[in-house]
């Protein structure tokens, strides 16, 4: 019975020996940081992260567009917006009439027609009373801004061009023209419009009678006849009464731009 006592502590000393070598293969693999990677653990924030690269906030965002200086008479607007998901999520004035009464004035309109654009999401927005200088120049400045980022958007999406040639669908990208001069007795008109899905979604007069009473005139007017294009969508419009050579010259200079818009 004593011989065989060194011979059992053998056996068992080699049994615990494999019991460990075996219990610290089993556990090696779960605190391997290679294999907890390809186990799962990991590819969960994997998932997530192409998840937001295909998709979401990050694709759809489109970035700040600072459009050109309108000069007005009290001195230079410029609007820059940022875009996201095809839609102006902030305005703002950059430049803006200062110094004198131009202060007052600029307090006083600026913030109510950055908020217009947010709510209308066009440069149609409503003339503030007071500051019509100011409103007519943040309005072109807006529209200049509207413009590049349609223009960056086409050239990052190329295949809504041919929708557009095709049939002028919904989806495709705005288009912007320019009509011709149209000489007064007053002074030049001059209207650009904007046309998506084959209609007209903005209209402006890039000139207008200025001076005297034409200054009164111009600011009556073509707010108004700006509406009558988009809404009516061609140059058959009403004259504002009061400005007739002003809306007969912005009519048929609509009609030129209508016109290189294929109608």
């Amino acid at each position: 019975m004593r011989k065989s006592h060194p011979v059992r502590r053998v056996v068992l000393a080699t049994a615990a020996t494999v019991s460990g070598v075996v219990l610290l293969l089993s556990l090696k693999p779960s605190s391997d940081p290679a294999s907890a990677q390809a186990g799962g653990t990991i590819p969960q924030q994997t998932a997530a992260a192409q998840e937001s690269a295909q998709g979401g906030t990050g694709a759809a965002a489109g970035g700040a567009v600072t459009g050109d200086a309108v000069q007005t008479q009290y001195g230079p607007v410029q609007v820059r917006i940022t875009v996201s998901g095809n839609k102006i999520t902030k305005a703002e004035a950059v430049q803006a009439p200062k110094g004198g009464e131009s202060d007052a004035k600029t307090a006083l309109s600026i913030p109510k027609l950055t908020q217009d654009t947010l709510a209308k999401q066009t440069s149609q927005v409503d003339t503030v009373s007071g500051a019509t200088y100011t409103s007519e120049g943040y309005k072109k400045a807006l529209q200049s801004a509207i413009d590049k980022a349609n223009e960056a958007a086409s050239q990052a999406q190329p295949s809504a061009q041919p929708s557009q040639t095709a049939g002028g669908s919904a989806g495709a990208a705005a288009k912007t023209v320019t009509g011709a001069v149209s000489q007064t007795q007053y002074g030049p008109v001059q209207v650009r419009i904007t046309v998506s899905g084959g209609k007209i979604t903005n209209a402006e007069a890039v000139q207008a009678p200025k001076g005297g009473t034409s200054d009164q005139k111009t600011a009556l007017s073509i707010p108004k006849l700006n509406q009558e294009a988009v809404a009516a969508g061609s140059a058959d419009i009403d004259s504002v009464s009061g400005a007739t050579y002003t809306s007969e010259g912005y009519k048929k200079s609509l009609q030129s731009a209508l016109d290189q818009a294929g109608g």
